[in-house]
């Protein structure tokens, strides 16, 4: 039986990013004389790019913004995160032991994220994660990006894995969508950046905390 692959989303699921992300955006729209956000007010889009986030804070302060001011905002809001990486960012309470128990038993890791690949790897790196992981892939690497199942797939060609000994951990719609376009099976975690709960958005499992995620419930998954 060839090893697993169990290929995690990075905000929200792998690392608590918002708080950079959120200030890194009061940042840029302070420049414009927009008054800060609360973390509450943009949570919910962490994951969904800046451009999104740029435009909801505008749309919060009554502001309209066009597409040269929004791309110019962006450079912004994206150089303000990177020179501050990894921040105060952290890995979710139980990930590290739990990616440990993995790759004791000979599965691989993976990371799929939205996030422009240079960043994932910029924060995967400053955190002392990246030999972790047999392939990590951004929304930039490919032509599409998730919830296309060929991001998810594209990810699992990059670590030398099969589709069908895969599964996908996420906390918000697009992992779980991924997941089911790619025909893998999805874990949903309730402590990232959803508008809804996880449980919602029917992933194959829910789990609490990654104190739960084991190799014996990761192959209990791959025979369903």
């Amino acid at each position: 039986m060839s090893a697993s692959l169990v290929v995690f989303d990075l905000d929200g699921t792998l690392i608590d990013t918002a708080h950079d992300l959120v200030a890194s955006l009061n940042h840029a729209i302070g420049l414009e004389g927009l008054d800060p956000v609360g973390y509450d007010d943009l949570t919910y889009l962490v994951g969904h790019g800046g451009q999104v986030m740029i435009k909801r804070a505008f749309s919060l302060r009554g502001r309209e913004i066009s597409e040269e001011e929004l791309q110019r905002m962006l450079g912004i809001f994206v150089e303000h995160y990177a020179d501050a990486m990894p921040g105060v960012s952290v890995p979710y309470p139980g990930l590290v032991e739990a990616m440990d128990r993995l790759s004791d038993a000979g599965h691989r890791l993976a990371v799929c994220t939205n996030k422009m690949e240079g960043l994932a790897r910029r924060l995967v790196d400053g955190l002392g994660l990246t030999a972790r992981f047999a392939a990590i892939t951004g929304g930039d690497t490919f032509a599409v990006r998730k919830p296309d199942a060929e991001h998810l797939l594209g990810t699992i060609r990059l670590a030398g894995a099969d589709p069908l000994r895969t599964v996908m951990i996420g906390d918000s719609l697009n992992d779980i969508l991924v997941a089911r376009n790619a025909g893998v099976p999805s874990i949903g975690v309730p402590f990232g950046y959803s508008d809804v709960p996880v449980a919602e958005l029917e992933p194959t499992l829910v789990i609490a905390h990654f104190d739960e995620l084991t190799p014996d419930l990761v192959e209990r998954l791959l025979a369903r």
